[in-house]
């Protein structure tokens, strides 16, 4: 059909493997999905209980060159807008890591504060359509997503994001 439309073969490609073709839109002006995961620390997180709240939700793995290099930015964000109400949600791919206790040591050599939720099956992963990680998601205090940064993020990029966000407050 696409290819009788004048679409080429990239075209086909993208429409056949779209993954659900009616799950909810993820980008710049729509609102989140839910996020609901167990936490590191034995807890649990919910996106929707953030609400009021600019976030800034982190797709990461330990094994992940560009996330080891991002993540000391993410911690020093949470501690320079803390008092202007912001959240890091650092989301790790947990079925692609080897165990636990490597997520545990990550942590703990960059001093993270925030909530670190374990994506144990992908399913938050795949809610959100996620190509690749890291991927960085801003979310101003309503829970409409304002920026999707799929890949490495520079220091500028995650300035100008955050002003954005914490600004909507």
């Amino acid at each position: 059909e696409i290819l009788r439309q004048g679409g080429n073969a990239v075209d086909a490609a993208v429409a056949v493997s779209a993954p659900n073709a009616h799950a909810q839109n993820v980008g710049p002006g729509s609102s989140s999905p839910e996020i609901d995961l167990p936490t590191l620390n034995g807890g649990r997180v919910k996106l929707s209980a953030l609400k009021g709240h600019p976030v800034v939700i982190t797709f990461w793995g330990t094994w992940c060159p560009p996330c080891r290099e991002e993540f000391p930015q993410l911690v020093a964000a949470q501690k320079q807008y803390r008092d202007a109400g912001l959240v890091v949600l650092a989301v790790n791919e947990r079925d692609q890591e080897l165990t636990t206790k490597a997520v545990q040591d990550f942590v703990n050599e960059f001093g993270v504060d925030f909530p670190v939720a374990l994506d144990s099956r992908g399913r938050t992963r795949r809610n959100f359509r996620l190509v690749g990680l890291p991927t960085t998601i801003f979310l101003d205090a309503a829970g409409v997503i304002r920026a999707v940064h799929p890949g490495p993020i520079s220091h500028v990029e995650l300035s100008d994001a955050l002003a954005v966000i914490v600004a909507a407050k």
